[in-house]
This record gives C-alpha cells, structure tokens and sequence, in this order.
C-alpha cells in the first residue's frame, strides 16, 4: 500500500520501458531488466556510468543531478529479495551494457548476423559480444590505427575538411554534398556524422581560396619578372574560357608557376585580340604584376594574338610550342596515312568491343611469350597517340594475326575486312620512329619544374635538319610525312627569319648556359644573336641604374686615396697593386656589359643534364646583368599550360569542364595552386 501511494520515481526521467520486462537507457541505450517495480538497478546504473544520483521527485521538484539517492536505500530495505535480484541482473548485463555504450571500433567493423566484418580489410570475425577480438585485429592488421583499446573516431570538422579538399583536388561540384548517394556512405562510414550544406562547404573554400590568393600575391611581389600564360578551353555544354597562369623564378632561383584566374568569355561574340589583351591587362592589373610581365604565352586556335607583339599590351605573345608541334603533324598526316590510321583504329575497336576476340589474344600473347597489355586506341584530337597506336599493334602483330585467322573465334568475312597489308604494316614500321621523335620533343618542352623554353628552337633545328630528313629506306608516305612536318615547322617558328634573334625563346636559348653556343644556327645567325644579347645587356645599362649593381661597381672600383695611406703604412707592394687595379683584376668577374657578355659565351659549357637554373644560382653573381635577363626570359614556359600534356593534366582537363562558371575560378586556382 505504500508503495503504490508513492510517487514516481525519479529514475523514469532517464529509462523508458521497452517490454514486459526492459527498460532502456534514454543516454546510452543500455536495456536493464526490470521486475516487481523497482528501480534499484536503473539508479545505480545511472550512478555508475553516468555519475548522476537520482532523488525521489517531490511534488515541486525537478530532478536533482547530486543529491543522495534516498529512494533507492528505502527501496532495499523494503525490499531486500527484489534489490538482490536486480543487483544480479545488473551484474550479467555489464558486458551487454558496455558494448550498447559504443565503442569506437565500431567505426571500423559491421555486424552482419553473427558476424562481424572489417570496413579496410573485409576480415570476418566471430562476435559473441565483446569487442576483444576486432581491437587485436586492429592492432595487427591496421599498424596506422592508434595502438590502444580504441579506434580514434574522426571528428566532424576533421571530415568536414576532408570534404573540402576532396572538392577541390578532384574539381568536383559543390553540390555533390546535397547527393543522397553521398550524404547516406558518409553517415555509414562516419557515425553519427552529419554532412553540412553545400552553403557552408563554399564558405570554407571561399576561406582557403582568400588565404592561398593572399599567399601569392606575396610571392609575386617579391619577384622581378613574370610570363603569362593563356589557356583557352571549353567546357559543357559549349561554355568557353580562359585560364590565366603566371610562371616566375624566385630569389634563389627556383621555377615556380601558379593559376591566377579563370575567366569565362562571352558565348555569342567571337575572340577578339583587343578582348583578350584586355583580359590579361585586368588579370597583371589584379595581381599586381602589370609591370613585371615579360610575355604571354597562348595555345589560341583561332590566330587572335599571332601578332608579335599586340597594341594594347606591354609584353609579346608567343605561340605554345606543343600546338605548334601539333599543326605540323596533323599537317604530315594526311592522305594514304589516315587510310592506315583509320584501318589499324578499326582494329584496334574490334578486340575492345567482341569479348572472344579480346580473350583469345590474351591467350595468344601468353603463348608467345607477349606482353600482357591491351591494344591502344588513337584519339582525333590527339596526334601522339596515333604513335601509341602503332608500337603497340607492331608489338603484337603476330599475334593478332593468328588471332585473326583462327575460324572458331574470327570469320573469314571480318578477317578479310580486318586484316592489315604487309605494305602498311611497312608503313607503320616507318613511322613509329618518327612519331616516337615528335613525341619526346613534346615530353622535354612539357616540363612543369624545368626551364623549357630554351630548348624550343635547338629541338626544333634538330627535327628539321637531322630527324625529319627523308632517308633511301623510308618509304613513301614517311618521306612525304617527314617533308611536310619539315615544312610546318619552318613557317610556325619562322626560322628563316631575319628577325630570328629578337625572338625570346633564342634569346632564352642564349641565356641557357647548356645552349649559348648556338651550335644550331648559320655562323651569321650567331653573330646576329650575340649583337642582340649585347643591345640587350646595354639597354639594361642605358635604364635607371640598380641600387644593387652601383654597389657592387663601388665595392670593386678602388679607392686610390685610401689604398695610398694604407700602403703607406704597410710598405706591401703586392697588396698595392691589389688595391690600384682592383681584386678582380687577374678573375672572371667584370662589371662592364661588353666584357659580360664576353666572359659568358667563352665560359666552359656545362652538360645537358643540368638544371641552368642551379647554374644561374651559382653563377649569377659572375654576371650580374646578364642574370637579370635570365630572369626575365627563362621564366617564360614554351607550353600554354605544361600539365595538360600529362596522363594527369588530361584528366585534369576532363574534370574541370563539369565545374559551374560560379566556382570554376575558385576551384581550378585552388586545384592547381593549393598544396596537397
């Protein structure tokens, strides 16, 4: 009777009953069982896993959190039987209790039925509820998981920032965060993570995109010279832009470039010079370095900026080396090759798409011993991979045609279509070579930390004169392919031009230490180049004179007045002549332009192996004025954008075409410019 004229008991604010006889932590999910009313094991649960005393609840009274737990002493004493056997059942649901209270473990396994199941490995393992066994398997298997009784769970702004840079290394959309597919593996992999908007993802690489800007913009003002570059691409669908990049070689002498800004152009108008001069007059302008920009360097389809030099701009354009090297082939291939071109792709399209075939020549190539790889398929907007194409079919030619004449896999009506001449397996023996050439050209002028422009004109010399010269065993088409290329060259890059050593990638050449003989060029366009460096170096001494070069005149140039006391004092004829003709007297070093000039042409040429960058830096202080034009041209990169000729540029190229014009700036600067 006393007990049912008592009020609730205040442990009922923290469990629910969930059966006949359960009840159910509303803090950590702990099921208790629960007979004849008391509430003995739900209060010491709560003082023993949760540090809380629960009161009995006064009429006018909300739950205590550290008061003495009277109700539950008046519940043993007025019932002793009941508090033994809740004692006892709390006492075998420790284990079930421990494993409710979830362990971080869990965020690397899953229970499936009896079974539990490792998310990095797949192991399976027994579960008989403890976490034992998943904890050792961690501390065996997984050696980058903290060695303890716990997996460290990531925490929300962890992941959240893994989310960003995700986003921006792999230029994704910022709306991928509001997918169901992707908010519902993040709430599986991370428990109980909650994947935020897409608002505040763009906030925080907003964030980032300010901090690396402001970044660059330090590193720009500390550096003298800068050479644009200009992109133009498009993505989809039929959106055009152009990505404006900067190259420039530090204090110490390292080659460093950067994504300044991606500008979305007008879809209807056509490209103007006078637009994009102007564009890249604003991009200088924004970054501070419109007085620095030595040239710009575009892979522009259209002719806009084929002018030397444009009107509405202080610096020269200069034409990307691999588009150049790109018309000439497509120029060379033309006529009989796209026949052979067009038969070996067909080819190559019928392993990739009939699974027999595919299988057999898989067999074919381990019973002849061939490389296991499959055959390579040539891109329309690539001329390279036709090169690809044709090793790879020449490898396995052989067994392709067995291939090709087994019935049981290859009827005689696609064998007949399918199959390749001997004259044209001819013809692509002879060109693989050649294409191999313009391939590797194409590989040293796309180096993304290498001085590249200085090699443009000597690769582009040794393909004219020596790789692209028609020889007795080359057969038709190769010979006409290699004149035509011959011939594209020389009109691109102008080489019988009067005007060749004013242009700034022979200059560069010049300023290479590996290139400054020139051994390519006629002995009168030696001389030609050698007066153009002269007028060079002299036009830097005509200009408003360097603090640091009079310092280092006055720091040579002796001072007779003080060198006759000294002398006095000393009586030392050596150091007297030291001080009248000066330290360098008898040394490489010369202040004079003319004499710098002179001292760097006959210095001793380094190997090709070398970097002229580390050159400069050790050599620089020899040639002071000379080292100031070595900035100013070696800077300049002889590709519009050197990564998009790599396996991951492409890929890059690809994945950026899928970005919204809102975040395409942001994010393709801080998927370029952003360190990993």
């Amino acid at each position: 009777m006393k007990r049912a004229g008592r009020k609730r008991s205040s442990a009922w604010d923290y469990f629910e009953q969930v059966g006949a006889n359960l009840v159910r932590c509303k803090n950590c999910d702990a099921e208790l069982k629960y007979s004849g009313g008391a509430t003995s094991a739900m209060i010491s649960h709560m003082v023993a896993k949760h540090h809380v005393s629960v009161p009995p609840r006064d009429r006018d009274e909300a739950p205590a959190a550290w008061t003495a737990p009277a109700d539950a002493e008046e519940e043993r004493a007025s019932n002793p039987e009941a508090t033994q056997q809740d004692a006892a059942a709390a006492e075998r649901d420790t284990p079930e209790r421990k494993r409710n209270k979830r362990s971080s473990v869990w965020d690397v396994f899953v229970r499936v039925d009896e079974e539990v199941h490792c998310k990095l490995c797949d192991t399976r393992l027994k579960y008989m509820s403890s976490t034992t066994s998943m904890i050792y398997h961690i501390r065996n298997k997984h050696t980058e998981s903290p060695q303890s009784n716990s997996v460290a769970a990531p925490t929300h702004a962890g992941v959240t920032e893994l989310i960003r840079r995700m986003i921006e290394r792999d230029l994704l959309p910022i709306g991928v965060v509001e997918g169901e597919g992707f908010r519902e593996l993040l709430t599986h992999v991370v428990h109980k993570y909650s994947v935020p908007p897409a608002g505040e993802i763009r906030r925080s690489i907003e964030c980032h995109y300010q901090e690396k800007a402001e970044d660059l913009r330090l590193q720009l003002a500390k550096v003298d010279q800068v050479a644009l570059t200009a992109d133009f691409w498009t993505a989809v669908p039929l959106q055009k832009y152009a990505t404006v990049s900067c190259s420039f070689i530090t204090e110490d002498w390292q080659g460093k470039s950067a994504v300044l800004q991606t500008h979305q152009l007008s879809s209807g108008g056509r490209l103007t010079a006078e637009g994009v001069s102007d564009m890249l007059s604003c991009a200088a302008q924004a970054w501070g370095i419109e007085g620095k920009v030595s040239a710009c360097v575009h892979n522009n389809r259209e002719g806009v900026l084929s002018a030397p030099r444009d009107a509405h701009a202080a610096w020269g354009y200069v034409s990307c080396f691999a588009r150049v090297l790109q018309l000439a082939a497509s120029d060379g291939l033309s006529g009989d090759v796209l026949r052979i071109v067009g038969a070996a792709g067909r080819l190559v399209r019928h392993f990739g798409h009939s699974p027999p075939a595919g299988e057999a020549l898989e067999q074919k190539q381990a019973q002849m011993c061939l490389p296991q790889r499959k055959l390579v398929r040539s891109d329309k907007a690539r001329w390279d991979t036709v090169c690809d194409m044709f090793q790879c079919l020449l490898e396995q030619r052989w067994a392709i045609k067995a291939v090709l004449s087994d019935r049981t896999v290859t009827s005689k009506h696609e064998a007949r279509a399918l199959e390749i001449g001997d004259d044209c397996w001819q013809v692509m023996e002879n060109f693989a070579p050649v294409l191999a050439t313009l391939k590797w050209a194409t590989t040293v002028i796309s180096a993304e930390t290498e001085v590249s422009i200085s090699n443009i004109y000597p690769i582009t010399f040794s393909l004219i004169h020596t790789h692209l010269v028609p020889k007795e065993s080359d057969v038709e088409q190769v010979s006409s392919f290699k004149l035509k290329v011959q011939k594209s060259l020389k009109e691109h890059m102008e080489v019988d031009s009067g005007d060749l050593a004013s242009k700034p990638a022979l200059i560069a050449s010049m300023l290479d230490p590996r290139h400054k003989h020139l051994s390519f060029l006629t002995p009168t366009g030696r001389l030609a180049a050698k007066a153009k460096l002269h007028e060079l170096v002299s036009q830097l001494d005509a200009a408003v004179a360097n603090p640091k070069d009079e310092e280092q005149e006055i720091l040579v140039t002796p001072d007779v007045s003080r060198a006759a006391g000294a002398t006095a004092a000393t009586g030392d004829t050596k150091n007297t002549m030291m001080l009248l003709l000066g330290d360098n007297y008898s040394s490489s070093y010369a202040t004079d332009a003319e004499a710098q000039v002179d001292y760097y042409l006959r210095d001793i040429v380094p190997s090709l192996d070398i970097n002229p960058l580390d050159w400069w830096r050790l050599n620089g202080p020899r040639f002071p004025k000379l080292a100031v034009l070595a900035r100013r041209y070696l800077c300049i990169p002889a590709v519009s954008l050197p990564s998009l000729l790599s396996d991951a540029g492409r890929r890059f190229a690809t994945m950026r075409t899928r970005l919204s014009p809102e975040d395409v700036n942001m994010l393709v600067f801080m998927h370029v410019n952003a360190s990993p």
